[in-house]
């Protein structure tokens, strides 16, 4: 399936993440333009943009590969989201629009309504797109890019358990929204580090001692999902 250009980076990032492309795997130029659609050129940017990101190193004689990162890299990345969350969630109660707002209350009235409906697959994509849009809310694309890479490194690196008090959980994202539309910074910054720091037990590495896990990695020949392309 074609897909535009300038989506090829997120196209490949989505398959890393996914499993699709195994950590330690090649990545041959040739192979990626045919599967993606493309030709070598955006391909190659594309790669560029990845190993800036830490998805992909180059390696003598082998070229392009997927990155393969330790368990204690994977461990500062909950650790760093931990600091820049909160950050983010300050400068959100002081730069946010009324159309942040206003998704962000459609997101946690929704997401609390699926929570007392017992849960499901959705409550965590909700749950991305209310801290996805909290992120865009601080008003710093800077900041927000961190955040952005953080959430796709961590989706890559951690199985991430549902949480096991859901409607507490949602409550918890209600909170927040509360403090940001009050402008009020340090309770923003409080809460958003607390909520990070309880969901943090959830994270299971998907990976140990540089072993991929056999479930979840596929070979390169499943169809591109184009629906994910967000960026």
């Amino acid at each position: 399936m074609r897909i535009p250009a300038h989506s090829v980076c997120t196209a490949i990032r989505d398959d890393i993440v996914a499993g699709v492309h195994a950590r330690g795997g090649r990545l041959t130029e040739e192979i990626l333009a045919r599967r993606y659609g493309v030709s070598r050129v955006p391909v190659r940017e594309a790669l560029r943009t990845l190993e800036a990101e830490g998805f992909v190193v180059t390696r003598r004689h082998a070229g392009a590969c997927v990155a393969e990162p330790t368990e204690q890299e994977a461990a500062d990345l909950l650790e760093t989201r931990t600091l820049l969350e909160p950050l983010g969630a300050a400068r959100a109660a002081r730069r946010r629009n009324d159309a942040h707002l206003k998704v962000l209350r459609g997101l946690v009235r929704l997401g609390q309504e699926r929570a007392r409906q017992g849960g499901g697959e959705d409550l965590r994509s909700l749950g991305g797109w209310f801290h996805e849009t909290l992120a865009q809310a601080a008003g710093s694309p800077s900041l927000t890019a961190l955040l952005t890479q953080l959430r796709h490194k961590i989706a890559w690196m951690y199985d991430v358990d549902p949480p096991a008090g859901p409607v507490e959980y949602w409550a918890e994202h209600g909170a927040i929204l509360d403090a940001v539309a009050r402008g009020d910074g340090e309770r923003a910054r409080a809460l958003t580090a607390l909520h990070a720091e309880r969901s943090a037990p959830g994270h299971r590495l998907r990976f140990t001692s540089g072993t991929e896990k056999a479930e979840g990695v596929r070979n390169s020949q499943r169809p591109v999902n184009t629906a994910s392309l967000r960026h």
